[in-house]
């Protein structure tokens, strides 16, 4: 509940209503688990600055009355306010206002992503950004697939050392010391002794132990 100011993205297509009775009705079915929350999504939508697509769908809707307005996927929204409706803290209303090209802190968390994920092919980027947002496992796999892909011997040190890295925010040091002694390995093989980034293999182990 400590994100206003924050920004939210829902990584699907996002069905809402206008009808605050429908929200209602999703909402309070957390309530008998003692183990949920509900949550209602109140939307701020100014059409006039925004550029993300929506549309209200209840004309070709197969429940009407429900005046469905969908989102499409990855929209992005500031939190305005958090706040419980009911007396026992099981219903909260998140106030989101939805996000706009010209607003700075999106910009900069864009520019952030490109240059973190800096990278010759689609999944390398990919690969790389899910590090960067700590899905490790899925990273992995990703980096694996790449290696089976590549011929290039530079490239194949470089995907061992973030295998290497991935383990070891795993905890997992045996694995990630292997990575590491791979990496190494080919570094030596394809650069001179006074290559640089042999400091950066031998400090990565050195870490680990």
């Amino acid at each position: 509940m400590n994100t206003k100011c924050g920004l939210i993205s829902f990584n699907c297509f996002l069905s809402t209503s206008e009808n605050r009775e429908v929200a209602d009705e999703f909402a309070d079915i957390a309530l008998p688990d003692p183990n949920l929350i509900g949550i209602i999504f109140k939307m701020t939508i100014h059409p006039s600055v925004s550029s993300t697509p929506f549309a209200a769908i209840n004309e070709v809707s197969y429940f009407k009355t429900e005046q469905e307005v969908l989102f499409s996927m990855h929209t992005i929204f500031r939190i305005v306010d958090t706040i419980s409706i009911d007396n026992n803290n099981r219903l909260y209303q998140v106030e989101l206002r939805l996000t706009a090209d010209e607003d700075q802190e999106l910009r900069t968390l864009g520019e952030y992503i490109r240059n973190e994920t800096s990278a010759s092919t689609g999944w390398e980027r990919l690969s790389k950004l899910l590090v960067g947002i700590g899905q490790y496992e899925k990273a992995e796999e990703f980096f694996k697939v790449l290696l089976e892909q590549t011929s290039d011997e530079q490239k194949k040190g470089l995907l061992y050392n973030q295998l290497g890295f991935i383990r070891e925010h795993q905890r997992d040091y045996e694995k990630a010391i292997f990575y590491y002694d791979k990496s190494l390995e080919i570094e030596r093989k394809t650069h001179p002794p006074n290559y640089s980034g042999l400091v950066t293999c031998y400090n990565n182990i050195g870490e680990v132990y």
